[in-house]
């Protein structure tokens, strides 16, 4: 620095973080209030049915800050913050109601708050059909249900459900899971632990790590890693394995943290509700189908997609439960319905299938 330059001082820059600070806040008010004007035109205009939750303009206000994000804080941050003040000034025009598979400390509550944030009310049911139930009845607005992870793969539960139910797929969410072993006991060792408690998912994701470091203890499978986070609470010589939100919920002492056996194990979710999803720019279409008992029937049926230069990024396949050998498939695809190449295949698809039934087009799952 020059000499006679005045040197930045530590004053200095709190006064601009104070100063910024204001600005934030100005902004998020005039935002707040845009929010509110919203809400009141959409019931000027008796729009209130369907609904003031709109997932793709969300999609796209966060693709749209990724995009402009010039560091230092990272994407997810940022998804993180506007995610925050998205839900905050929906609750100003409507309030949310969402359940999801519990109890408290889940990894689906985790996911449903990365989604919708944590101005909604959440709503924790004991078992998928519930989650089912309750949005389908119209009790809640939306429910979040685990579909497949990257380490052990399909929910086969929840895919059973959508056979049976008319509710659509809103939207996705990518969540990360990292399992911790913990315990009531902070002196609690290794080598004292009798019985590890977790969900069989859980379990299988941790398998290796069981193998070397708690070979001789007992793997009690339960509903949920919070249920086996609540069971060790007040069991000696007992641990679980869950997150770090059931850790804080049961005032648990973690022993160990990132057991799983793949770094990049991640679980998919899906947003479950009555809304069909306008376009967003990026999203994914999810079928429900059944062939026609012919020769070279499911070639048949992936015949469009190709013909129509579509990509399908997940098949499943599942007992029809009507007749032996015979099965559904469930097909991800990307696109929305309203693309025209998506359009055409699935009208040349719908005549070639037995069955056939869109899930739902939602946006792809951001950070």
């Amino acid at each position: 620095m020059s000499d006679g330059a005045p040197s930045t001082t530590l004053l200095d820059i709190r006064k601009r973080i104070d100063s910024l600070d204001s600005q934030i806040l100005e902004l998020l008010t005039k935002r707040a209030e845009c929010a509110e004007q919203v809400g009141e035109i959409k019931r000027a205009a008796g729009e209130e049915d369907i609904g003031f939750y709109r997932p793709e303009r969300e999609a796209q206000i966060l693709r749209r800050m990724i995009a402009d994000n010039k560091g230092p804080l990272r994407d997810e941050q940022i998804t993180r913050i506007y995610r925050a003040i998205i839900s905050s000034c929906l609750g100003l025009e409507q309030s949310l109601s969402v359940a999801y598979l519990g109890p408290e400390g889940t990894y689906t509550q985790a996911a449903t708050q990365k989604h919708f944030g944590d101005g909604i009310k959440m709503l924790p049911l004991a078992s998928l059909p519930q989650v089912f139930r309750e949005v389908e009845a119209g009790t809640v607005d939306y429910g979040v249900v685990p579909i497949e992870n990257s380490t052990e793969g399909v929910v086969s539960h929840t895919l059973d459900l959508f056979v049976q139910s008319s509710l659509k797929i809103c939207g996705e969410i990518h969540l990360p899971i990292h399992h911790s072993l913990m315990c009531a006991s902070s002196d609690l060792s290794l080598d004292r632990i009798k019985v590890v408690y977790a969900h069989p998912q859980a379990i299988a994701q941790c398998r290796q790590w069981l193998d070397v470091n708690l070979p001789e203890a007992k793997r009690v499978a339960v509903s949920s890693n919070a249920e086996g986070a609540r069971m060790t609470k007040n069991e000696p010589n007992s641990a679980a394995i869950a997150g770090q939100v059931a850790a804080e919920l049961y005032k648990l002492h973690i022993l160990q943290e990132n057991i799983e056996d793949n770094v990049n194990n991640t679980t998919r979710f899906l947003v479950i509700g009555h809304q069909e999803v306008s376009k967003s720019g990026d999203d994914k279409t999810t079928l429900l189908l059944s062939a026609r008992n012919k020769s070279g029937a499911l070639y048949h049926l992936l015949e469009p997609l190709s013909n129509y230069g579509l990509d399908m990024t997940r098949i499943e396949s599942r007992p029809s439960k009507n007749m032996n050998w015979e099965y559904l498939f469930f097909m991800d695809i990307a696109g929305h319905i309203e693309d025209e190449n998506v359009k055409s295949a699935l009208l040349e698809l719908e005549q070639e299938a037995e069955l056939f039934r869109v899930l739902g087009s939602y946006p792809t799952a951001i950070l």
